[in-house]
């Protein structure tokens, strides 16, 4: 059975959310809740295609509120679990929120569209090194990057130096920015997701997803779910074209220093990348269909 929200519990729960969502999401979003028979699979597949809708709706459903057994990661079980009518008041609240100038909005599309191809395509590289749970793989590649938007809000020049921190050809993209700013979307992404209760593990892959070489290098051996995790993000960064669409750069430095032992990690060679890139190429995946 599902528990409605009150006015006032919706209005608690908005307050410190900073991400704002993309307006032709929620438009969507607006269109499908007036049809006669709203469609929640639909709903779902929207809200899990945006960052900010995803962390607020899962941090909802995983909040006292519902005192849930288990953490639910899945935005379809959540929007399942909350009903119709919270998960719209939550949606009109956002969208009051979010009054964005179309300045706004064109820097923003960067870190929208990367954070939903690299999700989609970590889903699939999931799939097939065969990680038992894609759809963490999934939440890792939308919510990754989730303190940058943070950081833009606070830092009128922080584009600047994003593309500043993924063209030093020695220090990690978070040491250029710790430089710079005395923090890095990487600690604000961790503390992010931990406000929005996703789980520890992926918090944790959050606050390291600047610091692969660490758990890459020649003479570390382990492995963990977290460093599962991580070589597919990393690869799938790769193939989405990070770090020219976000870091408007040629070459990507971070997966040079690491592409070797991230492949073979996961069993893949270098046809599979190919490959991959190929086929999410025609589905309009990848920095070849961006023009910025």
């Amino acid at each position: 059975m599902t528990q409605e929200l009150s006015e006032e519990q919706v209005n608690r729960i908005l307050q410190g959310i900073k991400i704002p969502p993309q307006p032709q999401i929620l438009v969507d979003l607006q269109m499908e809740q007036i049809m006669p028979n709203p469609d929640m699979n639909r709903i779902s597949k929207l809200i899990s295609q945006d960052v900010g809708l995803a962390g607020t709706i899962l941090k909802v459903v995983n909040s006292p509120f519902y005192a849930l057994k288990n953490r639910i990661t899945s935005v379809q079980q959540a929007v399942s679990l909350m009903g119709l009518n919270s998960v719209i008041n939550i949606i009109n609240g956002l969208s009051i929120k979010s009054q964005m100038s179309d300045e706004t909005i064109v820097n923003m599309n960067r870190f929208w569209d990367t954070a939903n191809d690299i999700a989609q395509v970590s889903m699939s590289v999931a799939k097939q090194v065969g990680y038992p749970n894609p759809d963490m793989a999934y939440l890792l590649g939308l919510f990754h990057n989730c303190g940058i938007p943070l950081l833009m809000a606070r830092f009128d020049n922080y584009l600047e130096i994003m593309e500043e921190s993924y063209a030093h050809p020695e220090l990690r993209v978070v040491d250029v920015e710790n430089q710079r700013m005395n923090t890095n979307h990487a600690v604000i992404g961790y503390y992010t997701a931990k406000s929005w209760n996703l789980p520890k593990l992926l918090c944790d892959v959050i606050a390291e997803h600047h610091s692969a070489t660490r758990y890459f290098a020649t003479n570390d051996h382990r492995d963990s779910e977290g460093k599962t995790l991580l070589a597919i993000l990393k690869l799938a960064e790769h193939i989405c074209g990070n770090f020219r669409i976000l870091g408007k750069q040629a070459e990507d430095l971070e997966w040079q220093n690491i592409s070797a032992e991230v492949m073979t990690y996961l069993g893949l060679g270098e046809y599979d990348i190919e490959q991959m890139e190929m086929n999410f190429a025609e589905m309009g995946i990848g920095y070849q269909n961006y023009r910025y």
